[in-house]
């Protein structure tokens, strides 16, 4: 049968996989880590192959990934991105142990706890920075227009990573709020966004989902229905495996129904285009911006026996 060859297939492929592996570890010219090369690169590579969503997170990225929808981590408080082939930092956040050891916006990282960050990314050096709360670190950083390398070292805290951080009213009916990501916190961040503004009193709302990349479908699906009429598709998604699965409002909106303005651009992706998508298929929201990223696909983690994962 079809199933009996598939799964021959399958056999064959992991007899293959065995036998290469076991040849680099035995030929290879440096010593082979079985579990790098499985880790970074077999199952990287495999999932590679079915889409550009699809991931696979060891036991350290996992946990890394479970600290971002939990809107907390423990860390020195501060964005990092690449500069001209260096690590340089974004922004301390205020009250932070990388704010209080006075690391500014444009720092060059050039070492942690002594080692190196030259040629690792942005990922590599966010590990490194990374570690349980109350624990030390020693940064080594450059600053552009003063000379030598200065050490601080800090303790690392829980730094707390709000997916609503601005938000406030633009004049005296109409509010503005930004939603970053979508973690387990974002439904409870937006009622009291909205709470603060005195909801009740707005006449206009404008919602900035700009660079939102999406997180959690649950958390979208509660910031859709928030504005929706009950009953109103929110979205439905389905897979080979799985049935239909259609997302209504389960609750009326707040009873007041001013106009609302969702900002997008092309980093808008996953749960911000189903917000965006939602309120605009239903007449409720203007949005503006340019299109967004174009993320059709809806996923689901499956955790494995060792700790680590894949969606």
């Amino acid at each position: 049968t079809a199933a009996a060859a598939s799964e021959a297939d399958v056999k064959d492929s992991f007899k293959q996989f065995s036998e290469v592996l076991s040849i680099v570890e035995d030929n290879f010219a440096d010593e082979v880590e079985p579990e790098a090369a499985v880790y970074q690169g077999a199952i990287p590579r495999m999932l590679m192959a079915l889409d550009p969503h699809s991931s696979f997170w060891d036991p350290e990225s996992f946990e890394r990934m479970r600290e971002d929808q939990r809107g907390r981590y423990a860390g020195v408080g501060m964005t990092i991105q690449p500069r001209n082939g260096q690590t340089v930092v974004g922004a301390p956040f205020p009250h932070t142990p990388a704010y209080r050891a006075g690391l500014r916006p444009g720092d060059v990282i050039v070492e942690v706890d002594g080692k190196p960050m030259e040629g690792l990314n942005t990922t590599e050096v966010a590990n490194n920075l990374r570690g349980p709360e109350g624990t030390e670190v020693e940064i080594g950083y450059e600053r552009p227009g003063r000379e030598g390398l200065v050490k601080v070292k800090v303790i690392r805290a829980s730094i707390p990573r709000p997916s609503v951080p601005v938000s406030f009213k633009l004049r005296s009916d109409v509010g503005f709020v930004k939603i970053e990501s979508f973690n387990e916190n974002t439904g409870k961040e937006l009622d009291e966004a909205l709470e603060a503004m005195d909801e009740s009193t707005l006449k206009g709302l404008v919602l900035d989902l700009r660079s939102n990349r999406g997180g959690l479908l649950s958390q979208g699906v509660y910031v859709s229905e928030k504005f929706l009429e009950k009953g109103q598709t929110i979205v439905s998604h389905h897979g080979r495996a799985s049935t239909e699965r259609v997302y209504k409002a389960q609750k009326s909106d707040s009873g007041t129904r001013y106009p609302i303005v969702v900002m997008v651009n092309c980093e808008s992706a996953s749960a911000a285009e189903i917000v965006a998508g939602a309120l605009q298929d239903h007449d409720r929201a203007l949005i503006i911006g340019t299109p967004t990223f174009g993320k059709g696909l809806v996923q689901t983690v499956f955790p494995l026996g060792n700790r680590s994962s894949t969606s």
